[in-house]
Parts: structure tokens; C-alpha cells; sequence
């Protein structure tokens, strides 16, 4: 048997098929949400779920819950005495579900599908991944969130025919999936993101209008806020949020040192609090949108998943953005879960889904870091050059090749990034390694690069030197980190102490900033083309002349203004 897993920031859920339809397992609490949240009892056991979620307020030293966000990060959570990787927190959670769905079926359970988010990394799926052999389970097949949802409503519908929309709003992060259904295929069509975007981000600003309001007379801290105190908060928050889901007004309120602080919050009080977090959910619709090259009025439904899509603001932002109601016949909290079962009975071939094809795409482009010449005796360096473009179907495999720029050469470093900006500074690095080429002249050596991704969203890079044999193939073991405050600091003063080139100036820096975006924005032929305008926009730049740097940006404006002529939302 093998069950299917919704991993999630706030809350997960384990699922079945059998008797030919998805079925949720509840947990020892007979419910089927499991807060994930893990804690250790005074005695050191292990809580999970509702019970440590119960002494979040009281035992916040002992309790930890969101760390799904750190997925992948080498950022460790003290619980108690001792500090854990987010995998491994992850880890309990995933065993805990394992349990009850053991105590279900009657017998041991070691497969598992588990979701992730579709705008999770290479490196945060590999942490999932081990999360769940950590539990003691085989991952047969990380799906994408969006994907599972899609899955769940594509056989609830029972449509032949269909091009729909997945709005997945969780509690840590944010989701598009466009999808088209047909002849029994589930095609994914394109999907981007926001991973940190989510139900939590409400919750903060929930907690910051509370501080601002009654904070300063009530000595509670702007930051820095204890433990207790801050899960208080926290708990407040999610209380307050969810009752604005069916009220006008709701009272957030704490007792703190022995004294009970209240303050009234309006669903319009709320609403003009979140319209920086709605402006950002509307950036992932319209790229998935041009990637899919689907026009709103093509779409048949819009599908809601995630429990943050209960809140009336997201709903009615949705209804305005598509000029329709979206589809409201699943739980947005179990969606992803009943399509995480699904799957599971589609890997084990069960004769009620043999007829279900469903397919996935890559949702971020993956590439390595190249250098440019620009002139005889220039180069630009640090450039991001595409081999997996974002929602490529998969499983797919690129080739590219590449040539030496020095001469006598005797190695290439290759650095793999995952992102959609011009620079890979910008970019999530992923991995590096080095290759011996023969010393010869600048551009006589070339290698030919592979990227190869699969199905559970996860790469491997491939380097061959034709003229040598020579092969290597990458294995990403590092993790990305976190700046210190004082490098933070460091880079703060650099960036302080550099002169101001016309480059810096306003109307330049505004230019650059549209063309990196559109640059973003495209795929293919036309991406390359913006970059190349790009560097010869830099290159004018570079030599501070106002009327030529002038005459350049009026000229990248108007080619940019062709480029955003058709707009989709």
C-alpha cells in the first residue's frame, strides 16, 4: 500500500485510495488536519500535531511549528535542549502520519507520495525527500502541490474537456498551476510560485497592526518579543483571521503581565492591511498565464486549495482578477491530499485510474553561469544562461554547448543556478564542479552540458569534453545559506562606498530594472534578445556619455514597450 502525503507549513494530512476513490485517514485525534507542529513533553517524549500544537503558548522554548520554510536551508531550530535541521522536524511529523496510517490499515506502511510546493528547488525537494526516509518511508514520487490539486478536481469534475486554473494558497507558500484536461491526460501546462507567501504572512500583519496599535503603552517590544508572549500573539492572529472569514469585525485581544489588551479589527481594517501581500499573489497569475499562453476567458474554472483561500479578501480578489466565482467543490484544505492519494493509486495501477495520464512541468529554469564578450577587450561576466527553461514538460533532458574563453585554459568551473533573472547573483545557486579541458586557444575547446530532470523534480548535470572523453556528472550535496549580520553589514557598506555611475541614475536604473523583468518574463528566442539589448545598454552605460546613454535608453524603452504590447490580466 502506498499512501499519499500533503506536507504542509501549518497543517498535513495522509490519504489512501482504495475502493476505487481517494480516502483521508484521520489521526488519534479522529481528525484528518494534523497541525505540523512537533514539541517534547517534560519527559522528553515526542508530541506532534494537535498535542504539541496545545503547548505552542505554553511551552514555546519546547515547541516549534512553519519550519517547513527552512526546508533545504542549513538553518537549525532549538526545540528543547537540543537543534534540528527542517528535514528533520519534517521527519516526525511525516513518521507521526506514518503511525496513524499504519494504526488504520492494520499493517506496516513503507511508500509514500509526498507533495511539495512547485517552486520548490532542486535542493529543498532533496531535503523532503530525505525527510521521508528519515520516517522510515520510500518516496515513490514528489509531487507538485498545484499538480495534486488539479489531480483531485480533474476526476471530481468528470469533465471530458477543460483548461483550468490552480490557486493553491497555503500556509507558507504560494502556488499557480495551469492545467488542461483532456482523453483522460492531466497536462500541466505552466506553474510558478511564491515560497514565501502564505497564510503566515497575513498572520504577521495581523500581529504587527496589534503591536503598533496598543504595543508602546503596554510595554510589549516592536521585535525581540519573548517566546511566550510571541506565540500568544501568533495564537491570537490565526483566531482573528479566521473569524473575519465570517464576520465583519472581530476583537484581537492577550492578557499580558496580568493585564488584558484588546483592540477591534474590521474585515476592512484587514483587507487595506494585506493589499501589499494581494499585489503579490497577482505577479505568479499573470506569468503563468504567458507561459501557458492562455487568455482568462479560455479558462473553464478556477480551482482554490490551501486553507489560506478562505479568507474573503483572497476569494473576492480571485472572483475580480477572473470575473467569476472559482470552483468551491472541494475542501481547499484536503485538496491536495485527496490528489496526493490519487496518485498513490495511479503508481499502484488500480484498474479505476488506468485510464489517467498525468503530466508535470519544470517550474523554474535551471542554467549555469557564463561569461560574454562585449568587445575586443571586455567581457561580461556572471550572466545566466538557460538549458532547462521554466515549465518545460517533463521528465526532460537539455544539451547545450560552451567554449573556453581564456587562453590555454585548463579547466572550466561550472556553477548550476535556479532562476529566472538575468544575473545568477540574483539566482539560487545549486552546485558547482570543475572540469579538465586540453590548454589550447580561447574558443577551440568546447563541452557539451546536459541537464537531465525527472519526474520528482529533482536534476542531475552531466559535463562531456568531446575532443577528451573526459565526463562528470554532478551530485548537489551543498546547501544554500544565510547571510550573518555582519556580512550583511559588509556588503551594506560596499554597496555605500561605490561611486554613482549614470547607471545608478533613476531613469537608467528604472530602465534596467524593467528590461531584468521582462528578461524574466520571456522564454526562449526573445529572452535572448532582451539580454543581448541589455548588454548593449550596459555597455553604453559603462562609457558615462549623457547624450549617448540617453539616446540608448529612449531605444530600450520603446523595444521593451513592443515586448509588453499584449497583456493578459
Amino acid at each position: 500500500m502506498i499512501i499519499g502525503i500533503d506536507l504542509g507549513t501549518s497543517n498535513s494530512l495522509v490519504g489512501i485510495w482504495r475502493d476505487s476513490k481517494a480516502m483521508l485517514i484521520p489521526n488519534s485525534h479522529g481528525e484528518h488536519l494534523t497541525p505540523s507542529v512537533v514539541g517534547f513533553a517534560d519527559d522528553g517524549a515526542l508530541l506532534v500535531g494537535k498535542t504539541a500544537a496545545e503547548r505552542l503558548i505554553t511551552h514555546p522554548n519546547h515547541t516549534t511549528a512553519t519550519f517547513k520554510r527552512y526546508m533545504g536551508s542549513n538553518r537549525l531550530v532549538k526545540v528543547g535542549k537540543n537543534e534540528y535541521r527542517a528535514e528533520e522536524l519534517s521527519a516526525m511529523v511525516l513518521r507521526s502520519l506514518k503511525a496513524d496510517a499504519e494504526a488504520f490499515l492494520g499493517h506496516e506502511v513503507t511508500e509514500a507520495i509526498i507533495t511539495v510546493p512547485a517552486y520548490f528547488n532542486d535542493t529543498q525537494r532533496k531535503a523532503t525527500r530525505a525527510a521521508g526516509e528519515i520516517a522510515g518511508l520510500r518516496v515513490d514520487r514528489l509531487l507538485n502541490e498545484p499538480t495534486a490539486a488539479a489531480l483531485a478536481y480533474g476526476l471530481h469534475s468528470g469533465s471530458a474537456e477543460s483548461k483550468f486554473l490552480v490557486f493553491d494558497l497555503g500556509g507558507g507558500t504560494f502556488d499557480v498551476s495551469i492545467l488542461e484536461m483532456f482523453d483522460g491526460v492531466i497536462e500541466v501546462r505552466a506553474s510558478t510560485g511564491d515560497n514565501f507567501l502564505g497564510g503566515e504572512d497575513f498572520i504577521e500583519l495581523l500581529i504587527g497592526e496589534f503591536v503598533k496599535r496598543v504595543g508602546k503603552e503596554n510595554n510589549i517590544p516592536q521585535q525581540n518579543r519573548p517566546l511566550n508572549l510571541e506565540q500568544r500573539l501568533r495564537a491570537e492572529a490565526e483566531r482573528v483571521k479566521r473569524a473575519l472569514t465570517t464576520n465583519d469585525a472581530a476583537e484581537m485581544h492577550i492578557d499580558w503581565e496580568n493585564k488584558l489588551i484588546t483592540t477591534p479589527v474590521t474585515v476592512e481594517d484587514f483587507s487595506k492591511l494585506c493589499e501589499p501581500l494581494l499585489a503579490r499573489l497577482r505577479t505568479p497569475l499573470e506569468r503563468a498565464l504567458r507561459d501557458a499562453r492562455i487568455r482568462v476567458n479560455e479558462l473553464d474554472n478556477i480551482v482554490l486549495a490551501g486553507g489560506a483561500t478562505r479568507m474573503p479578501m483572497v476569494r473576492r480578489m480571485v472572483a475580480t482578477l477572473f470575473g467569476r466565482l472559482p470552483a468551491q467543490s472541494l475542501n481547499p484544505d484536503e485538496v491536495v491530499a485527496i490528489g496526493a492519494a490519487t496518485q498513490a493509486g495511479l503508481k499502484m495501477r488500480d484498474s479505476a485510474l488506468s485510464e489517467v495520464v498525468l503530466t508535470d512541468v519544470c517550474p523554474y529554469t535551471l542554467g549555469i553561469d557564463v561569461a560574454e564578450q562585449i568587445s575586443e577587450s571586455r567581457m561580461s561576466y556572471g550572466l545566466f544562461s538557460p538549458i532547462i527553461e521554466r515549465n518545460t514538460v517533463i521528465p526532460a533532458s537539455r544539451s547545450h554547448q560552451y567554449r573556453t574563453i581564456d587562453n590555454l585554459q585548463k579547466a572550466i568551473d561550472l556553477s548550476v543556478f535556479q532562476g529566472e533573472s538575468r544575473l545568477v547573483k540574483d539566482n539560487i545557486y545549486l552546485g558547482k564542479l570543475t572540469i579538465k579541458v586540453p590548454p589550447k586557444k580561447a574558443g577551440e575547446v568546447s563541452i557539451d552540458v546536459r541537464f537531465t530532470y525527472d519526474i520528482n523534480g529533482l536534476l542531475e548535470v552531466e559535463v562531456t569534453v568531446p575532443s577528451t572523453g573526459e565526463k562528470k556528472t554532478l551530485i548537489i550535496e551543498e546547501n544554500p545559506g544565510t547571510l550573518s549580520s555582519d556580512e550583511i553589514a559588509a556588503k551594506f557598506a560596499k554597496l555605500a562606498a561605490i561611486k554613482i555611475h549614470p547607471r545608478e541614475q533613476d531613469k537608467n536604473r528604472a530602465t534596467l530594472s524593467r528590461a531584468n523583468r521582462i528578461f524574466e518574463e520571456s522564454l526562449g528566442e526573445l529572452r535572448a534578445v532582451v539580454s543581448s539589448q541589455i548588454t548593449l545598454f550596459e555597455v553604453v552605460l559603462e562609457k558615462q556619455n549623457p547624450g549617448d546613454v540617453e539616446h540608448a535608453r529612449k531605444s530600450l524603452e520603446e523595444f521593451l514597450g513592443q515586448i509588453e504590447n499584449d497583456r493578459f490580466l
